[in-house]
């Protein structure tokens, strides 16, 4: 019975070391699949977008590039998601997005790439979602932004050539990619991640000033690791000015017609075809019309643009809002400063909304699905909200609020916005700045056009007149006492695009004449109106809006949110010109002029509860300000 059991102990012993054994082999054997399948797919990861043959492909498979701009920095972050989800059910496969130099780095030593601006968090969630990437990283953008997107401490080196390899302009670019580019290396395809593309610069052949500089981007980037492909965008007609050796050439255009093909096909034979930016509509400015395409012409292009086989990206696919003093300016006649919403009368609205357009290129890109596989169901749409009227009831002068700016600046003659040693020596980017000096008669102003972009001017504190672009020359009542003479000026926003973006300096630029003698002995204040700034007017002495206030001046008032905040719209009826800040943050300018007639205001930016308004108002007002559940763009006009 003993050795019964003791060879049944053996068997157990046996059977239990084969079947380790068998373990540690499938053990084995399975891990040389998972090794054999991450290799292989380490291999497909190094099979990135390819552009050597007349069609895209992509971990070597056939692919088309159903692209959508957003921009990242002129969407709430707690909206990211929302829209990209609502790309991917139109059927965009691709996300292009812009990065903002200026934004980044709003001075010479401090950078900033968290919350609104974390753009490897809105990289990471275009993966997540499962969206490809295009990066523009500039250093110029265009994006109808301010400068272009570049920082304005740029300007304060008087020998500055921007977009050039001038060594001041070479050493901040580096500086800058330093900074970002190792940010977004880690996200490219060749390492697991979405971005399949980079664009380099932006639109050189309409600029072109400098035939070595755009080999310099190319190889800032590619020395600081990206590997991806390369590709340049250009309109048609500066198509061959642009491109430099090894990046694929794009185009931008909005209409399809056979001159540009034989122009893409002389400059690139063989080469896949992208449409780096159709564009859907166009962005407004001020004393205009809202600008639209029509639907109908917006999907006949696309459809165009696809039947020849081409790829296309969509600018804008929603354009968001120029929150703050973001907008840049046109200057192709005449200067014109961009309104605050950047709608652009894309397919998503500026508040998120499904459009006549978007419903086309829905059923349009539907038909580029392979078979079975359908778009994603359109997400929900978040309703906005109409609140109670707030009534502006706290008035605090522009003259009362200087005490809470930087220390003013004294200089004998006038100094630009970008000079002064505001900002820790960086210079002012934007929104008024204030000059005063002092008079002892009357006579006559006269600006020499070196007001930039408009100054409000006053005497002892009253209103008197203006200065501007095609407002030379004022009077001046007479008086022989002492009188204190102020300019109020306003960087509307400095041009985005064109090849003066050297001479793009704000403010007071040059000297003004008083009867014919310069104007000497300036004190400066700095009113950029920061986000610091609007919330230290808390500690202001405040008074009861009086009968008749003075202008220019803030307005101070409240707005009731008894639920969860919606999204909504503000509108001023009976204001003039000014800003708008809710919470501090600035919302953006609004103008009587038109064509915008709201502000929109997204519902992350209000708190259950009593939310702050302060609109800073510069000529006149009604003292109400409306909330209402729909925008008002302006009369629209269509696009020639």
């Amino acid at each position: 019975m003993g050795v019964l059991r003791t060879r049944t102990k053996q068997k157990q012993i046996h059977a239990f070391i084969c079947l380790c054994i068998v373990g540690f082999i499938f053990y084995k054997y399975l891990g040389f699949f998972q090794s054999s399948s991450q290799t292989d797919l380490k291999k497909m990861r190094k099979m990135g977008l390819n552009t050597n043959l007349s069609q895209f492909t992509l971990d070597g498979k056939p692919f088309f590039i159903l692209g959508g701009s957003v921009h990242y920095f002129r969407v709430p972050r707690p909206y990211w998601r929302d829209r990209l989800l609502k790309m991917m059910a139109c059927g965009i496969n691709t996300l292009t997005t812009h990065v903002p130099w200026s934004l980044h780095q709003p001075e010479k030593g401090v950078f900033n790439f968290h919350t609104q601006l974390d753009l490897e968090a809105f990289i990471s969630l275009a993966a997540e979602l499962g969206l490809w990437v295009i990066l523009c990283p500039g250093p110029y953008i265009s994006a109808d932004m301010d400068l272009g997107g570049l920082p304005s401490w740029l300007l304060r080196d008087d020998s500055m050539r921007l977009r050039t390899t001038h060594p001041g302009f070479i050493q901040a670019v580096n500086t800058y990619f330093d900074k970002l580019i190792p940010k977004v290396v880690p996200f490219q395809f060749h390492k697991g991640g979405p971005i399949i593309a980079v664009q380099i610069e932006n639109e050189y052949g309409s600029f072109a000033k400098d035939e070595k500089y755009m080999l310099f981007i190319k190889e800032a980037l590619w020395s600081r690791g990206i590997r991806e492909v390369l590709l340049t965008s250009d309109k048609s007609n500066s198509f061959k000015l642009g491109g430099v050796v090894g990046a694929l050439r794009a185009v931008k255009l909005r209409k399809m017609n056979q001159r540009i093909i034989q122009e893409l096909n002389s400059v690139k034979p063989n080469k896949p075809f992208l449409v780096m930016e159709y564009w859907t509509g166009w962005y407004d400015t001020w004393g205009e019309l809202h600008h639209v395409l029509p639907p109908e012409d917006t999907v006949s292009t696309v459809r165009n643009i696809l039947r020849r086989g081409m790829s296309v990206n969509l600018h804008m696919f929603h354009g968001g809002s120029s929150f703050g003093f973001m907008n840049g300016a046109d200057s192709d006649l005449s200067y014109k400063a961009l309104v605050s919403s950047y709608d652009y009368d894309a397919p998503l609205s500026e508040a998120g909304g499904y459009t006549a357009k978007y419903h086309l290129l829905r059923d349009l890109f539907s038909q580029f699905r392979p078979e079975g596989n359908s778009l994603p169901d359109m997400p929900k749409l978040r309703y906005s909200d109409s609140y109670e009227t707030a009534i502006m009831y706290q008035h605090l002068s522009l003259w009362d609020a200087l005490s809470f700016t930087e220390s003013p600046f004294t200089s004998s003659k006038p100094v630009n916005m970008e000079n002064l040693p505001a900002n820790n020596g960086n210079g002012q980017s934007y929104g008024y700045t204030l000059y005063e000096t002092t008079i002892t008669s009357g006579g006559i102003l006269q600006s020499g056009d070196n007001v930039r972009d408009c100054a409000l001017v006053y005497v002892d504190k009253k209103y008197i007149g203006l200065l501007k672009r095609k407002i030379l020359e004022l009077a001046v009542p007479d008086g022989k006492e002492e009188r204190t003479l102020s300019f109020l000026v306003e960087n509307r926003g400095r041009v985005h695009r064109g090849r003066n973006l050297d001479k793009q300096r704000k403010g007071l630029v040059g000297d003004i004449l008083f009867n014919g003698i310069p104007l000497r002995g300036f004190t400066t204040y700095s009113l950029d109106m920061k986000f610091d700034f609007i919330e230290s007017l808390n500690q202001a002495s405040w008074k009861n809006l009086p009968e008749t206030p003075s202008f220019p001046g803030f307005f101070m008032g409240r707005v009731f949110v008894y639920s969860y905040p919606s999204d909504t719209f503000v509108k001023l009826p009976g204001w003039g010109k000014g800003v708008v800040f809710i919470n501090s943050l600035n919302l953006g300018r609004y103008w009587s002029v038109g064509p915008q007639q709201s502000l929109y205001l997204p519902g992350p930016f209000l708190h259950s509860g009593v939310n702050q308004i302060v609109v800073f108002e510069e000529m006149e007002g009604d003292y109400y300000v409306h909330f209402e559940d729909s925008p008002d763009l302006g009369m629209e006009v269509e696009i020639d």
